[in-house]
């Protein structure tokens, strides 16, 4: 492919058209009309997780008032929605705000060159399923792509699978339409896609006969309202904007101030979980073994039970859970360490997402490939080493997007910097030897196995990637740049390391 043929040019360019890239085209496009912006998605349709994810009962873990974006009001009653609203929600987004004519779809970028001499990401874009590939030219990147395969979900290898006489589905590959009614299910995994699985698959027409969820390692769970009554007593004396703005910023202090007291608190908030547990489940029920994990509150995310529908399966007899291990997969079910055999015409592996940043496209900068694993992020969304590249990657302990809406106003406050002063590229520059950890702050199994392919954080501000709104809003909205951001001209290009500025 002829590199030197240059098919179209941009000043930036959003890799993903899902919440984070809908978001930071609307923030781009609006503080900088004129600049020519194009936002390039590999799938068939906009929505990213909430368009792909189809299983039952798919919807978020976090509140709308704050995974919904600043600028755009949720209006449903449902502060814990199912995908379809949330999919509603960002296809109004995007028509309202004018972006449709800058979306792309069925573009995937495959390959991203950095050239210091032209200031400028050279892209290999392949169109759908063809052998068609365009090159395109900008001066930033904005990946807002995601941290997890879209293509491939996590399944470990169980012995004996191939004896298994149902269907064996991982969620992130739901069949349409697929008929469960009537059937025994074992749902393998107890990560919020499980916890949002089990009291689907038991309600409404066409239940399964029973759900049984099938855990290695309890995971907490808490039940919380899915309509959030002040927040509609707000919106009815405030009005419709202010009293979105009201909830939101009342549930990131209540959010923060939860996950703050239990990681200073934990045993106490052990005890409190547990607490609420028991009082949801049955009596007699085996809350130690099956709701008591061996990990602090927060060291994982924490699952959501909307007004508290798992635990109501299972007092009705409807769903129930076991805590063992996995032998092998028989004829008719699952095999556990302990002996048992557990029933199942249908196993559903909600095992688990496969890591991957920047949609596994190749980075190189002026010919050298990047290794991920030692880039170090600089305020949670720059890369040390690589000039003019952006990645959204939100927050685990809340809503990912109230991080993305922080990050896209830095990023337009960066642009309007460098236009002003005519600089052509921006890079952070980490100090040899920097103490260093895994990026995302959480011991789930997706992180842990993906350690060794994705960026670092480090110890100390600006490095260390912010565990909260409060905290990553005096970082964002301070001192826009330190002596760690160098920045340079076309003309200059000695300075690219050796000029740097800091307010």
């Amino acid at each position: 492919m002829n590199m030197s043929i240059v098919d179209e040019e941009f000043d930036v360019v959003i890799i993903g058209a899902g919440i984070s890239g809908i978001g930071a085209a609307r923030y781009v496009t609006t503080a900088f009309p004129g600049k020519r912006v194009v936002v390039l998605e590999s799938r068939d349709d906009i929505g990213g997780t909430w368009d792909l994810f189809r299983y039952p009962g798919i919807r978020s873990d976090s509140d709308l008032h704050t995974f919904g974006y600043e600028f755009k009001p949720w209006k449903d009653r449902a502060a814990i929605a199912d995908a379809p609203l949330i999919r509603d929600y960002l296809r109004e987004a995007v028509d309202e705000n004018g972006l449709t004519g800058l979306i792309r779809l069925r573009h995937r970028v495959i390959g991203a060159d950095w050239s210091t001499a032209d200031a400028a990401w050279t892209l290999r874009v392949r169109i759908g399923d063809s052998a068609e590939h365009r090159v395109l030219k900008t001066n930033w990147v904005f990946a807002a792509t995601g941290y997890y395969r879209y293509d491939e979900g996590f399944t470990p290898s169980f012995p004996g699978r191939e004896d298994f006489a149902g269907a064996v589905i991982h969620p992130q590959h739901w069949p349409e339409g697929y008929d469960y009614s009537g059937r025994n299910v074992v749902v393998i995994g107890s990560g919020a896609t499980a916890i949002t699985l089990v009291p689907s698959m038991v309600s409404g027409p066409g239940a399964a006969s029973h759900v049984t969820m099938l855990q290695r390692t309890p995971t907490y769970l808490m039940s919380l309202p899915r309509v959030d009554t002040l927040a509609l007593a707000l919106t009815k004396i405030f009005g419709e904007r202010r009293g979105y703005a009201l909830t939101r910023f009342k549930n990131i202090w209540l959010d923060r101030g939860v996950v703050k007291g239990m990681r200073t608190f934990p045993r106490a908030g052990r005890a409190l979980i547990r607490r609420v547990n028991k009082r949801l489940l049955p009596a007699g029920f085996d809350v130690d073994t099956h709701f008591n994990p061996p990990y602090e509150p927060w060291d994982q995310r924490l699952c959501l039970a909307p007004d508290g529908d798992f635990f109501a399966a299972i007092r009705r007899g409807d769903a129930s859970v076991v805590t063992d291990r996995i032998a092998r997969f028989t004829e008719s079910g699952i095999l556990l360490e302990s002996g048992r055999e557990l029933p199942a015409d249908v196993i559903v592996t909600a095992t688990g997402l496969n890591m991957q940043l920047f949609g596994g496209m190749e980075l190189r900068v002026d010919g050298s490939p990047v290794d991920l694993s030692e880039t170090i992020a600089y305020r949670g969304m720059l890369l040390s080493g690589v000039p003019n590249l952006a990645m959204a990657v939100g927050y685990t302990t809340s809503s990912w997007t109230l991080k993305i809406s922080l990050m896209c106003r830095y990023f337009c406050d960066l642009l309007a910097h460098m236009d002003s002063h005519d600089y052509d590229a921006a890079v952070a520059v980490a100090e040899p030897g920097m103490a260093t950890r895994p990026v995302l702050d959480l011991s789930a199994g997706y992180v842990l196995r993906a350690e060794h392919t994705i960026p670092r954080q480090g110890t100390e501000l600006p490095w260390r990637m912010g565990l909260s709104y409060p905290e990553d809003a005096k970082l964002l909205r301070g001192a826009l740049f330190d002596e760690s951001l160098h920045f340079s001209r076309i003309t200059e290009p000695s300075s690219v390391t050796a000029e740097s500025s800091h307010v």
